[in-house]
């Protein structure tokens, strides 16, 4: 049997995209917007030995599999032709091939994984969240390539989720404002000090130090993203306000601050490590003090908060974890605070990435030129997957804003909010 017939045993003979493989067998419809293509025998061994989408990741990383057209069509497409594909479609797929000498021999060699798969992501989780494991994992991902990050992020340097203030704002213009609403937020004036923990670029730090006057320190696991904002921030003539340090956040000495942001990080930080994380915070503010955290969460706390085979883990965000805001916010109750507001920025998140994919597309070549196509191929489905994981909110991103009251109760809080939208 083909691996088209294959193909059309799993999809149907109707399956609204075109299926190609190297033994020349076709199936689908030509021309079809969207185009399958095994290039490799070896791409039906990761479908047979790696669960659900992480064999198709790793043969599409590989280039086993190609994808023409728009990665989120064709992710949508599948999803609604395929959904996941479970052990009996594995077998489906091991009966219909065992006759073809070349695939029979191909399913019985088990592929290492791509070289772009984290190693460490496969170890026990017991040993998760070390010092020196944090700083694996944020290096696997964040020291790709400033320049890359520059091609897909855009001016901004933010990779997290923007807020659009307006339907036809611009990426940028969403960045500004995410950065300036967290400020509101915040209650930021001139002569502050503000610590942003997993500060990225810098861009929360200049953004206070620039339109706030605040004297901002920022904090980051990532080498390069250090050595990226220090430059920016001297570029800016910024460097009497901000500063941002190559440090873990649980390093940070100085204490009294005005002001804390975390956009990004608590997702690194592990269920078991959230309390001690929002105790350490809390310690570090003054009395009025405001914590705003920005995270990606889960809409409930039903399914594990970590997939360990599954592709996130495995190539974008090792030892990462999700948690419902509910839980995310009773530990920061729990550390102390008081909490003041939360909103759900899902939909922002869905339009941020959107930008994200469509950067990327626009200098696919350099990208490719510069990390190489396989971590390239790696962004581009992980990218694409996020918008389809927001809109159909299998995942969501919360703002939720906590002050430290003083002894006597008080937040120094206004009577309504005061930041706008």
């Amino acid at each position: 049997m083909t691996l088209a017939r294959v193909f059309e045993r799993l999809a149907g003979a109707g399956a609204p995209v075109e299926f190609a493989a190297y033994d020349g067998s076709r199936a689908g419809v030509p021309g079809a917007g969207i185009r399958f293509d095994v290039r490799s025998p070896y791409a039906v061994s990761y479908l047979v030995h790696s669960p659900g989408a992480l064999g198709l990741a790793r043969a599409y990383v590989t280039g086993m599999i190609d994808v023409s057209g728009d990665m989120y069509t064709a992710l949508s497409t599948m999803q609604q032709v395929l959904g996941e594909v479970g052990p009996r479609d594995k077998m489906k797929i091991v009966g219909a091939v065992a006759r073809d000498p070349l695939l029979r021999g191909a399913i019985s060699r088990r592929l290492d994984p791509p070289p772009q798969e984290a190693p460490f992501s496969r170890l026990p989780s017991w040993l998760r969240h070390s010092k020196r494991r944090d700083a694996k994992a944020i290096s696997h991902h964040y020291d790709v390539s400033n320049t890359f990050y520059e091609w897909v992020l855009g001016p901004s340097m933010a990779y997290t989720c923007a807020c659009y203030p307006s339907e036809h704002a611009t990426l940028e213009e969403a960045q500004y404002h995410k950065f300036d609403l967290v400020a509101r937020k915040l209650g930021l004036k001139p002569g502050m000090r503000l610590l942003d923990v997993g500060c990225g670029w810098g861009g929360m730090v200049m953004h206070a130090a620039k339109e706030y006057g605040v004297k901002a320190l920022g904090v980051t696991l990532s080498k390069q993203q250090a050595e990226w904002a220090q430059k920016a921030i001297a570029d800016r003539g910024l460097s009497d306000l901000a500063e941002v340090r190559h440090l873990d956040y649980r390093d940070v000495t100085e204490t009294g601050f005005d002001a804390v942001s975390s956009i990004g990080l608590t997702e690194h930080i592990g269920k078991a490590n959230l309390p001690g994380y929002f105790s350490f915070l809390y310690g570090k503010l003054k009395p009025h003090g405001r914590m705003l955290n920005h995270t990606i969460t889960r809409p409930d706390n039903i399914a594990p908060a970590i997939k360990q085979d599954g592709f996130i883990n495995r190539y974008v965000f090792p030892d990462g974890e999700l948690e419902g805001p509910g839980y995310v916010q009773s530990q920061m109750n729990d550390a102390g605070f008081e909490i003041r507001h939360q909103e759900n920025l899902r939909e922002h998140y869905a339009r941020t990435l959107r930008g994200w994919c469509r950067n990327l597309d626009e200098h696919w070549d350099e990208a490719v030129a510069e990390v190489g196509e396989g971590t390239a191929r790696v962004w581009k489905v992980y990218m694409a997957g996020c918008v389809l994981g927001f809109e159909q909110n299998w995942i969501q991103l919360h703002q939720t804003l906590g002050v430290k009251t003083d002894e006597q109760g008080r937040s120094d809080m206004p009577l309504r909010p005061d930041w706008g939208v």
